[in-house]
């Protein structure tokens, strides 16, 4: 027994030595890949900012910039571990490493189907021009002013300053509604007014306050005035007209003016803009019963 446990001890005072010596053997090769390592981030940093700005002076997007200089500075660090591997003589290692590295792809692939969608969807969204940097877009029930696009969300800041991130392939597989592929927004609004009121005379009256409340519209024919129907206790019209603005927040802001303007007209010139009532008719002789 004890002779046993003479050789177990023997053996692995023996395997330590061995390793004690490879290690001061390599040593030499593990500062050099330590060096190398640390040589090949910094390069990686300096090769993204100089990426960042050669693209500067393309008309690629800002968020497409970013993703390829994100790239070419992964490629650089991947590049340094392939040398620090051949440094360590550790190129066995490597193929090994290469001839799994199809097997375990695919069961990262399998695994990672929506994280690997996103990515896509991201280089799409910051290739495309429909999409940029400022626009105020509306996609999948959320509007807002898109600050930033990445491998994994679109970004878009609300009108209450919240910020919502919507994946990548929810927005490139859903309809987007882009209010800045224009110059202009329109404003539209409805309202009623009663029914004794002079129909012509209301609508030259809204049609006037919109044109001297707001500089976009120059003239009469820019405002188009509709009577919709006539309501249960109103006759219902809508009024639309354009505003230079592309922000949703600057629509919301036009159409407040625009009903406070309406509203100090129709009240300087007794137009009554009625609300939902109800008339009940009795008959002129009514029967109780008593029992």
């Amino acid at each position: 027994m004890d002779l046993k446990i003479e050789d177990a001890w023997s053996e692995m005072t023996n395997r330590l030595e061995s390793w004690v010596d490879q290690l001061v053997i390599n040593l030499p090769n593990i500062i050099i890949a330590i060096v190398v390592f640390i040589i090949a981030i910094l390069i990686s940093k300096y090769i993204s900012r100089l990426t960042l700005k050669l693209l500067g002076r393309s008309s690629l997007q800002k968020s497409m910039k970013n993703v390829i200089a994100k790239l070419v500075s992964v490629l650089v660090i991947l590049a340094g571990i392939f040398l620090i591997l051949g440094i360590l003589d550790l190129s066995k290692t490597l193929n090994t490493i290469l001839a799994g590295a199809g097997v375990a792809g695919l069961a990262v692939g399998l695994a990672l189907q929506g994280a690997l969608a996103n990515t896509y969807s991201g280089i799409v969204l910051s290739y495309i021009k429909q999409i940029k940097f400022g626009d105020w877009i509306q996609s999948n029930d959320f509007s807002g002013e898109v600050v930033n696009i990445d491998l994994r969300a679109v970004t878009i800041k609300e009108i209450d300053n919240n910020l919502v991130y919507i994946p990548n392939k929810l927005v490139l597989e859903n309809p987007i509604k882009n209010y800045s592929s224009t110059a202009q927004s329109r404003v539209i609004l409805g309202c009623g007014i009663g029914y004794s009121s002079d129909l012509e005379f209301v609508r030259k009256l809204v049609v006037k306050t919109i044109v001297e409340n707001f500089e976009a519209v120059e003239s009469n024919d820019e405002v188009i005035f509709l009577y919709r129907e006539f309501g249960d206790s109103a006759i219902n019209f809508e009024t639309r007209f354009w505003i230079n603005s592309t922000s949703g927040l600057e629509v919301l802001k036009a159409k407040t003016e625009a009903i406070i303007a309406i509203k100090k007209a129709f009240d300087s010139n007794d137009i009554n803009i009625p609300f939902p009532i109800r008339t009940l008719d009795f008959p002129e002789k009514v029967y109780v019963n008593t029992n």
